[in-house]
């Protein structure tokens, strides 16, 4: 009989020429189908303790191992096909071991809600209060303080919620880092803006508290990357500058401007640290030049403009603005008031 990718039926070996009564007796044994089920839901992973549960003995479990069927991780725990286990099998793994109330880790929570790019090696699990907490193998075990959290695991493996995995990744995060993790987590509508600020008022410590609630504040209005984030705080708010709309089309044209001051026909595009290159910097052009064509002027910044020079990108703005028709003058900010170099602020 070939043998399946799940081994479910153990054979005994024996001597074809034996008696039929020993034959009897050395029938074949199927594994509990209760038992195929609850390991292919936890990635082929399962303990010594569920098999006992399941009314498989020790020696069932050794002569699975013996016969290379099964491979053990670590003490008790077992992966139930003879090849390697996988990410999802060893998070599995980490959450059976840490026992009843254990629950992935911000790292691992964050890979499996598309927050964090790579999986995290060893596996982060979170256990309760009071358990052994260290690094083990492809695990690394930390004690969760009660009432850190929510106290409410989701998915499987369990892990935090979108929201706590956000506040623990930021905890350690820069400025830049933040903008984009949060803005991340509400655009790709994981979360809103009102979950995250409960989440925030339900911990008793956060030091980013306040910087969160004015990210948030941002992220409603349509800034979507670090970089716009900056050009928000450092160019258009201290400057007096209108309102822009943010991450729109116009005129039914294919493209998503950064920044649109709609009423005066000026768009104002970010191009990130490095800027466009090559193919992307043809296709700016192209998309300038459609705007030109109905009117529309674009200005264009990278990092360093908004970084920088914000004072000399919001007078820029502003004359472009003025010019056609902004009944308005820009205001002089406190980079502005104490520059030396004049050039810097228009």
């Amino acid at each position: 009989m070939p043998q399946s990718r799940h081994p479910q039926i153990l054979e005994e070996a024996h001597d074809k020429s034996a008696h039929p009564q020993t034959l009897a007796v050395r029938a074949r044994h199927e594994l509990p189908a209760a038992l195929t089920q609850l390991a292919e839901a936890q990635a082929g992973v399962i303990s010594r303790e569920q098999l006992h549960l399941l009314g498989v003995s020790d020696q069932v479990t050794k002569r699975l191992l013996r016969e290379r069927r099964w491979q053990s991780l670590t003490q008790g725990i077992y992966h139930t096909f003879p090849s390697d286990p996988t990410w999802h099998g060893l998070a599995w793994a980490g959450v059976v071991i840490g026992g009843d109330g254990a629950r992935l880790g911000r790292q691992a929570s964050g890979f499996l809600h598309n927050l964090v790019d790579s999986a995290p090696r060893p596996v982060d699990v979170l256990v309760p209060a009071g358990r052994s907490a260290r690094v083990v193998g492809e695990w690394r075990f930390s004690r969760e303080r009660p009432g850190a959290r929510s106290g409410r695991s989701v998915g499987a493996p369990p892990r935090l919620t979108v929201e706590d995995t956000v506040l623990d990744l930021s905890a350690a995060a820069s400025e830049a880092d933040l903008v984009a993790l949060i803005t991340k987590a509400v655009q790709r509508r994981m979360t809103t803006p009102h979950r995250l600020l409960q989440a925030v008022d339900g911990r008793s410590r956060y030091k980013h508290r306040q910087l969160l609630a004015d990210i948030l504040g941002d992220v409603a209005a349509g800034a979507e990357s670090p970089l716009e984030m900056k050009f928000l705080h450092q160019v258009e708010r201290p400057h007096g500058l209108p309102r822009g709309n943010r991450q729109r089309r116009r005129h039914g044209l294919p493209y998503l401007s950064d920044v649109g001051y709609d009423e005066y026909h000026v768009l104002v595009e970010l191009d990130g640290r490095t800027g466009h290159e090559g193919v992307e910097r043809f296709r700016d052009m192209s998309r300038d030049n459609q705007f030109a064509l109905i009117e529309w002027i674009t200005l264009r910044y990278g990092w360093y403009d908004v970084v920088y020079r914000p004072c000399l990108v919001a007078f820029q703005i502003a004359a472009a603005l003025v010019a056609r028709g902004w009944n308005d003058l820009p205001t002089r900010c406190f980079r502005c008031v104490n520059a030396t170099e004049p050039d810097l602020c228009g």
